[in-house]
């Protein structure tokens, strides 16, 4: 399936696309050290920390890549009435994305802190709290107001209570008349039904309708699936093996982009903003598909949460 694409024509596309994020945000830090004795009091390493980074997780990622790729992006969600929400904040700002972060002093910003010596992780810290029923309220009617001046709606699901609602939100996507695009969490995705797509990982996916032995049974198992929940399409995203759109036609397949994989986290998020950006820029499924596998070969040859710019993408494409 090869395509082609003009430059100037996907930049000025981009350019006009507007794609509403909502879901649960985190903040990714990392503390970077070197670890050279093991602690007199526990037999533990001792980290010295060197070096601290921080990057924009979840939806916040999601609409990080929207934003990278040349699109205009919005984020809609809940988080503390703290640092590490400030810090969130800024880094929308700089990211150049219209940050709608509803604050609940009662909870804290979802953080996962790592502790990273010599590449290796020695552990992962996570900070989180289930947002209160008042600020989900608020989440609602803040959605409703900015529905109307978007293309597409990513809900950007990681089972932290932001979505709530979500059987609404889409009830109201779709009187609108706005596509959804659904990164899914958990084993129920009775909730996302009615979605124009949703992008499960194949642990993901597995966990809803079970392991299969051969791509006959997959295909009729995420056939299944899309019939059930009324969705246009499932993408199936397979890591090391590409990922397969499976639609209302013949499944479409595209094999892996990435020539070194260095970190596939973060790559689900640059999987479905690149999606939700092409469908809002008037694409097809398959030549989002496209876009977006492509951007995701950039990403996972980085390391850590990372995105990838417009440049890099027409680069990749051209690689082709």
């Amino acid at each position: 399936m090869a395509q082609t694409f003009h430059n100037e024509t996907l930049a000025a596309q981009f350019a006009q696309a507007k794609v509403l994020v909502v879901g649960d945000v985190m903040l990714d830090r990392y503390w970077f050290g070197d670890v050279s004795r093991i602690s007199p009091e526990a037999p533990v390493p001792v980290a010295k920390i060197n070096k601290m980074d921080q990057r924009a997780g979840g939806a916040a990622n999601v609409a990080r890549n929207i934003a990278s790729l040349g699109g205009q992006a919005a984020l809609l969600s809940v988080c503390g009435q703290d640092e590490a929400a400030d810090a969130l904040a800024g880094l929308m700002t700089q990211a150049g994305v219209a940050a709608h972060l509803m604050r609940d002093a009662s909870i804290a910003t979802t953080v996962k802190l790592r502790v990273v010596a010599r590449n290796q992780q020695l552990i992962r810290l996570d900070f989180e709290e289930w947002p209160q029923d008042e600020i989900l309220a608020q989440v609602q009617s803040q959605y409703r107001s900015l529905l109307p001046q978007y293309d597409a709606v990513i809900f950007s699901d990681y089972g932290k209570g932001g979505l709530t609602h979500i059987a609404d939100m889409i009830d109201w996507a779709k009187q609108a008349g706005k596509p959804v695009l659904i990164d899914p969490k958990g084993g129920d995705y009775e909730k996302y039904a009615g979605a124009t797509l949703i992008t499960p990982n194949r642990a993901e996916l597995k966990e809803v309708v079970g392991s299969w032995k051969n791509e006959t049974e997959l295909t009729e198992k995420a056939q299944s699936l899309r019939r059930h929940l009324e969705l246009d399409a499932v993408l199936l995203t397979r890591s090391e093996e590409g990922m397969t759109l499976f639609n209302q036609n013949e499944p479409v397949y595209q094999p892996t982009r990435a020539q070194e994989v260095y970190d596939v986290s973060g790559a689900g998020d640059t999987v479905i903003a690149g999606m939700g950006l092409g469908i809002a820029a008037g694409l097809t499924l398959p030549e989002a598909m496209h876009l977006a596998n492509t951007a995701a070969g950039v990403v996972v040859a980085k390391l850590g949460t990372a995105v990838c710019s417009f440049d890099e993408l027409t680069t990749a494409l051209a690689e082709e």
